[in-house]
This record gives C-alpha cells, sequence and structure tokens, in this order.
C-alpha cells in the first residue's frame, strides 16, 4: 500500500506522548517537533491516527514542500499539484493558511485567497467549472503552512480539531479540551490502573470531560468513533471499505472494554455542572458506566467498596487576582481531605499557580509542563502515602494561624498564652456581672490589655455565643512567625477559658486603615446572625468584613440616639448598616433618612428594620454624603431634629467625586450638616480617628461638646481614644 507523509499537531508539551500513541498506531519514521510530529505510513495508518488518537489536533496528509519567495511562488506551487486527483470540480474545499517569520507573505487571509484562486483557476480551465467553497464541512480542507520560505502544502484529513470528540454540548464551556484531558490522563498512569481495576475519581469534576475521557481510555473506546465528519470524507482518493472496517474493529473493541469497566465517579457542587456531566455521559454512551453526584468538595471521599486508583481534577487557577486567597485555600483543604480520606490512592491534577500545588502539602513527582490553551499550567502528579505529607507554611496569616493549631504546633512560651487566659479569665468575671446587669449582650471582653497579646477579643451572644477577635498589626521588629505562634495561642486559649466551640471563634487581621484604605467587602457565602441591644435586634457577620456590622464602643451613643428619638425625624450620615436608625426607629422616631454609599450596606440596613419589624417612613438613600450634604445644605428641602454623623477617617472610592480626608474635611462636613438641623436640634458628631482634632475656631458659630468619655462604655475604658463625639447644636 502507497506510503504517505503525515504530520499530527498536538498542543505543545504533549509532543514526546502523541509520538509514542501514533507508534502504537503502526505509524514510523516519528519526529517530534514543537506542537507535533512528522511520520509515514500507509492509508490504514492515517486513518487509525484520526480514529484512535486521543492527543493529536489535527492529522495532515502531506501533498509537497516548496519554497516561497514571492506571492507568485505560492500560486504556482499550489497549481502545479493535480487537484482533480483529490477533488472533482463539483466538490467543495476550505483553505487554511498560517505563516510563520515571512517576508514574503504575512497576512494569512492574503495567503489563504492565494491558494483559492490557484486551485479554482486550475479546475476552472480543465474543466470550465469552478468547486465552491465551504468553510464547514467541505470535500477537503487544504492546509498550508509557512515557516520563513520553507511552505508546506497539506489535507486536513481530520477535517476539524480532532478534541471534538462529538459528545460535548458546544453550549457548555470548555475548561478543558478532550484531548488535554486524555493526555493528563495518559500521563498519570491511568492506562495501568484501569487494568488493574482501580478507581477513578474526579472530586470537581465540572461538565466530566476527565471522567468520559478516562471511562474511553479504561474501555479501549477509540476516541473517534462517536464523529461522523472527517476531512478525508469527501476526498477522492478516500477507501469506505478500509474506513468501515476500522469503525467496525473499533466498535467490537468499545463494545468488550465496557464489559469490564472499573468504578468511575464524579463529584461537584454545582448542580449546573452536574446536569452538564451527565448530559456528556449519556451523549457518549455512557450511560450506567459513570457515576454521578452532587457533592461538595469537602465531602469528597471514596466508598469503601471502591478499590484504590486515581483522584484526577482540574480545578480552578484563580487567574483573578481577587479569587487567588480563596483558591489557595481551596488547595489546603484540598490537600487535607487527600491525607485523610485516599491513602494508598493516585492523584493528578492540572494547576495554574506553582504556589496552589505547595499548598496540598503533598511531594509530587516532577512536575510536568502543560499548557491549557495559552495558559501555562503544571500537572502534578502524587502518591497518596504518609511519607509524602508536609505542612506547607502558607503566607495567609489567618490560614496559618488555623495551620498551627490545626497541627498541634504552638511553640512559643506557654506561659505567655496562659498569662492571656488567665487575664481573660479575669476580665469575663467582672465583666459578665456588669453586662447582666445592664442587659448587654455584646461586649468587649480583652482590648490589648497585655502587650504581648495585641488583639481585641468581642463576645457576642445570641442563639449561639460567639467571639470577634481582632489583631492588631505586630510591629515590623517583631518576627512574623513568632508573631504567629502568639496568636495561635491566643485562638486555642479562647474556646478552652469560654467553653464555646473552636469555630465560633472568627480571626480577623486589623491593620492601620491609610489613605485610600476601604473595608473588606462580604462575599457570597457570607452568614448573618442576630444579637440583641438595647431591646433592638440585630444582624452581625463575623466572616466578610473588618468589622461585624455593630460597632460595640458606639453603644451608648446609639442608646442617646434612642432615648431622644420619640417623635422626631432623624437622620444617618455615613450610616453603615443601619444600627442608628434602628435605635432611633424603636425609640419612636416619626422617621429615619440613611445615606450611605455601599448598597450591601444600605441592604443590611432594611434588614435590620425587617428584623425589629419597623414600618413606616425610613429611607435608606445610596448616594456619596459629602455630595449628598452639599447639595441638600444649598436649599434645604427637610430638615431634621437628630442627626448622626459618623464619617470614615479616609476613603478613595470610586464612587466619590474625590478623596475624602477626615481631617481636612469635617469642618465643611459639620456645617453642612448643622444646616439641616431644625431649631433645638441636635447633631452628633463621631470619628474614631485617634488623631483627630477639632478645628473649634473654624466651628465658632455652632455650640460644641465633647462628650466622649460620657459616652464610653465600660468595657472600652482602657481604650479612651477608640472613640471622640461631641454633641452640636446651631
Amino acid at each position: 500500500m502507497k506510503q504517505y507523509q503525515l504530520f499530527a499537531t498536538t498542543p505543545k508539551t504533549l509532543e514526546e506522548t502523541l509520538a509514542t500513541e501514533l507508534r502504537n498506531l503502526g505509524a514510523q519514521n516519528l519526529k517530534p517537533t514543537i506542537a507535533g510530529v512528522a511520520f509515514s505510513g500507509d492509508l490504514e495508518v492515517a486513518y487509525r491516527t484520526c480514529l484512535w488518537s486521543r492527543c493529536a489536533n489535527r492529522i495532515f496528509l502531506v501533498l509537497s514542500d516548496f519554497e516561497v519567495n514571492s506571492q507568485d511562488d505560492l500560486y504556482a506551487a499550489v497549481k502545479k499539484i493535480n487537484w482533480f486527483e483529490h477533488m472533482a470540480p463539483t466538490d467543495s474545499f476550505a483553505v487554511s493558511f498560517s505563516a510563520k517569520n515571512s517576508e514574503a507573505i504575512r497576512n494569512s487571509h492574503f495567503g489563504s485567497l492565494k491558494v483559492k484562486d490557484a486551485v479554482v483557476d486550475q479546475m476552472r480551465a480543465k474543466f470550465n467549472k469552478r468547486p465552491d467553497i465551504d468553510t464547514e464541512q467541505p470535500n477537503i480542507r487544504i492546509n498550508v503552512f509557512l515557516n520563513r520560505k520553507k511552505a508546506q502544502l497539506s489535507l486536513d484529513l481530520s477535517g476539524e480539531s480532532l478534541h471534538k470528540r462529538g459528545y460535548r454540548d458546544t453550549r457548555v464551556p470548555a475548561p478543558i479540551k478532550e484531548n488535554l484531558a486524555a493526555a493528563i490522563l495518559l500521563k498519570s498512569h491511568w492506562p495501568d490502573i484501569a487494568k488493574q481495576q482501580g478507581s477513578l475519581l474526579d472530586p470537581m469534576c465540572g461538565s466530566g470531560t476527565l471522567l468520559v475521557e478516562g471511562a474511553m481510555i479504561a474501555a479501549d473506546y477509540a476516541p473517534g468513533l462517536m464523529r461522523e465528519y472527517f476531512g478525508f470524507i469527501g476526498w477522492k482518493k478516500h477507501d469506505q471499505s478500509l474506513w468501515q472496517q476500522l469503525r467496525d474493529e473499533a466498535e467490537k473493541r468499545k463494545d468488550e472494554g465496557l464489559k469490564s469497566l472499573p468504578v468511575i465517579v464524579g463529584f461537584d457542587a454545582n448542580l449546573g455542572a452536574i446536569s452538564a456531566a451527565k448530559l456528556h455521559i449519556e451523549r457518549a454512551g455512557l450511560e450506567g458506566k459513570i457515576h454521578i453526584e452532587r457533592r461538595d468538595i469537602v465531602d469528597a471521599k471514596p466508598a469503601d467498596s471502591w478499590p484504590a486508583g486515581l483522584v484526577i481534577c482540574n480545578p480552578p487557577y484563580g487567574e483573578r487576582l481577587g479569587d487567588q486567597e480563596q483558591v489557595l485555600a481551596l488547595y489546603e483543604g484540598f490537600g487535607e481531605i487527600l491525607k485523610a480520606k485516599f491513602i494508598g490512592w493516585q492523584a493528578a491534577m492540572i494547576i495554574g499557580n506553582p504556589e496552589a500545588g505547595f499548598r496540598l502539602g503533598i511531594r509530587s513527582q516532577k512536575p510536568v509542563t502543560l499548557y491549557n490553551g495559552a495558559l501555562e499550567c503544571k500537572l502534578l502528579r502524587m502518591q497518596i502515602q504518609e511519607s509524602a505529607f508536609f505542612i506547607p507554611k502558607t503566607k495567609n496569616r489567618e490560614q496559618r494561624i488555623s495551620q498551627i493549631i490545626q497541627h498541634n504546633q504552638i511553640q512559643d512560651e506557654s506561659y505567655g498564652a496562659e498569662m492571656f487566659a488567665n487575664r481573660l479569665r479575669k476580665n469575663i468575671k467582672k465583666l459578665t456581672k456588669w453586662a447582666k446587669r445592664h442587659d448587654i449582650h455584646c461586649y468587649r471582653l480583652y482590648d490589648a490589655d497585655l502587650p504581648e497579646y495585641a488583639v481585641a477579643v468581642d463576645l457576642y451572644r445570641g442563639e449561639d455565643i460567639w467571639v470577634h477577635v481582632h489583631e492588631y498589626e505586630p510591629p515590623k521588629s517583631i518576627d512574623l512567625e513568632k508573631a504567629n505562634q502568639r496568636l495561635a495561642g491566643v485562638m486555642a486559649e479562647i474556646p478552652k477559658v469560654l467553653e464555646i466551640k473552636s469555630e465560633n471563634v472568627y480571626l480577623k487581621m486589623r491593620r492601620k486603615q491609610k489613605a485610600g484604605g476601604q473595608d473588606k467587602k462580604p462575599d457570597q457565602f457570607s452568614r448573618f446572625y442576630s444579637v440583641n441591644e438595647n431591646g433592638c435586634n440585630f444582624l452581625v457577620n463575623f466572616d466578610s468584613y473588618v468589622d461585624t456590622g455593630l460597632l460595640l464602643d458606639y453603644r451608648s451613643i446609639r442608646m442617646i440616639i434612642q432615648q431622644q428619638a420619640k417623635s422626631k425625624h432623624f437622620l444617618s450620615l455615613f450610616a453603615y448598616t443601619g444600627s442608628a436608625a434602628v435605635n432611633a426607629a424603636v425609640g419612636g422616631a416619626l422617621s429615619t433618612t440613611m445615606v450611605d454609599m455601599s448598597r450591601p450596606y444600605l441592604d443590611w440596613a432594611k434588614k435590620n428594620l425587617e428584623l425589629n419589624n419597623i414600618r413606616g417612613d425610613h429611607q435608606q438613600i445610596q448616594n456619596d454624603c459629602l455630595q449628598w450634604l452639599e447639595q441638600e445644605s444649598q436649599q434645604p428641602k427637610r430638615s431634621f431634629d437628630l442627626i448622626l454623623l459618623d464619617p470614615p477617617t479616609y476613603s478613595n472610592s470610586k464612587r466619590m467625586q474625590q478623596a475624602f480626608d477626615l481631617q481636612q474635611e469635617h469642618v465643611t462636613l459639620i456645617d453642612n450638616a448643622a444646616k439641616l438641623l431644625r431649631d433645638e436640634g441636635v447633631l452628633y458628631f463621631t470619628c474614631s480617628f485617634r488623631q483627630f482634632k477639632m478645628d473649634e475656631e473654624a466651628l465658632a458659630h455652632l455650640t460644641l461638646e465633647d462628650i466622649s468619655r460620657k459616652t464610653l462604655p465600660e468595657d472600652f475604658a482602657r481604650n479612651p481614644k477608640i472613640h471622640y463625639c461631641w454633641k452640636i447644636t446651631r
């Protein structure tokens, strides 16, 4: 049988894997090159590669090689081919052209037009008829690759990329192509594991590509068997009998292989992904052969009846900056699951960030570089056994603290943590009586009482007890790991002293806010809990914000507002979560108006109102408070009996017209707010900026009374500068 020169393309770095595959399919004279393998073989070999190659993108049958120094050289070389050997004048064809480092032809579209013209001109001159162009499914597809001056003219036997097996729903996004998924399985020794009836489990299966490809490999299921269209189907030299013979052989091998498939299972937390995976499995004819289950990654574990095998997945890469910490935490948690549930298994995953792989805490073989599209990735392959385990030191401090506690690595002076615990017990004994006497459910237990343990510890009582821990930023002179050890000691002692669950203790790192600093925003997994203060119910959040939504040191200020609000119209500027407005409404205010730039905060405020069954004239306005005040104060259309003005220290939110600095802006801010006061009205101005200096001279036209000491709750007595408060009247 005639021998042909052939060329198979593949994603970069898979050339040797493809060469091994082609050799097993009967290819000869293999020469791997960048992103492809040149080889020779007869028509049966060419057909087998199209039908059976799991790694190739396209299979080209080379018609000629030539040199291109000009456009005319390209036209002449293409026209020299006897195209009637390959197609009839009534057939259709398509051209793909690519050029690399070419001086003669730089535009691929122009190059493809020259090739098309050469074919059409030859056929029209000979038969007085021209073939049609069909870019979807032509009878033949012509490919020209021009590298500098060297050109290769080929027929594309695959017709379209071989990664399109035919089972994927094109409407479903594809995070990984089928041939890359197959290559990952091949490099992870899945064929050998499958022969030994080892299991395959993808705990983040998405649309099921790795599972379907794994089943096809285990079942000896030709990846091209479902495809109806190949580039050679309409080729004049196509041997239909030979092709049908190869397809029949592949059908028999598949039917036999499907009788003894190993356990293949996929989990995913996303219902849409589960639906897509089931659809792809059904379309591949593998229904009943692969088990799909909706299950979160934290619940991933094998059934006792499943033989140890291969855990494989394509987890999130965290390409966007905002995703990185969440993804790194996912990998660390997944590593713990593998260590706990999959001893004796092998594992493989493709990752985009080497740091993510390190977070698994399992030593891997030398990583293999792969490309998922243009993105460079690494394939990690691991034996899940105790000798391969290690504890990575994460750069994320909150995760590092959890790590130290979880692995019992607290090494700092144990007497220091005991000193903290003793001080906490002393404070609890004192403050519990005070809190009970005043019916206070949320209060500060500890505030950097010991310099070595610079944290604030706040207790919240509701349907359960929660503790919110703020760490003040340690000086740069303090060794970071030593600070981590001390903080881990604090986090370990709190649940013991308070006799609460450790998961009810939340840690936040408090930093000195710089100009432009912004609070952390909530995420979609935030949880809210209800607590009570001064007869009011409030939702608090321990997960997503630097603060919980209820500023405990403002408790006395809110109580003053509640006591003075009866039959009053109340305005809250920089309203935050609306706690002051709730106090005012519960105190009998006729109306409340909240102004804040944050829609999530205002939505939170609305929920706080609903939680207290507050109805009536209670308005939330999303706006820049500075801009809103300036407009309202110029021609006041409304006025208020009671105003709370609680601005931030700094802000450079993109939604503000300009950056805000409290020290520079407070005079204008207070002056504009005072213009909205009714006769006998009261404005309370508060701030948490410790270096704040009130410009009393500039505000001499107003009556200012510093009531900071009067509004300082007992649980904050150790920290008199935690906030400032002025009572202002006209």
